[in-house]
C-alpha cells in the first residue's frame, strides 16, 4: 500500500511540473486561445436542421446501399464468366 502511494505522489510531482513548465512557456495560453477561436468559428458555420440531417443520411446509407449491390452482381457476373472459360 505504500508504493501506491509513493507512486501516485510522484506521478502528481511530475503532472504538477508539467503543467507549471508549460504554463511559465505559455503553452496554456495559445491552447486556449485556440479553443476559443475555434467555438468562434464554429458559430459562424451553417449547421444543419435535424430533418436535413436525416435525409442526407437516408441518402447517403441508400447510395452506399446500391453501390454494394452493384459491386456484388458485377462480382457474380464475372465469377460467372471466369468459372465458364476454366
Amino acid at each position: 500500500m505504500k508504493e501506491f502511494w509513493i507512486q501516485l505522489g510522484i506521478g502528481t510531482l511530475v503532472v504538477g511540473g508539467l503543467f507549471a513548465f508549460l504554463w511559465q512557456q505559455g503553452y496554456l495560453n495559445r491552447v486556449a486561445t485556440y479553443v476559443k477561436e475555434t467555438r468562434d468559428e464554429l458559430k459562424k458555420c451553417a449547421w444543419p436542421s435535424r430533418e436535413e440531417l436525416w435525409q442526407t443520411t437516408v441518402l447517403v446509407s441508400l447510395v452506399f446501399a446500391g453501390i454494394g449491390v452493384f459491386t456484388v452482381g458485377i462480382d457474380l457476373l464475372v465469377s460467372t464468366f471466369v468459372k465458364s472459360l476454366l
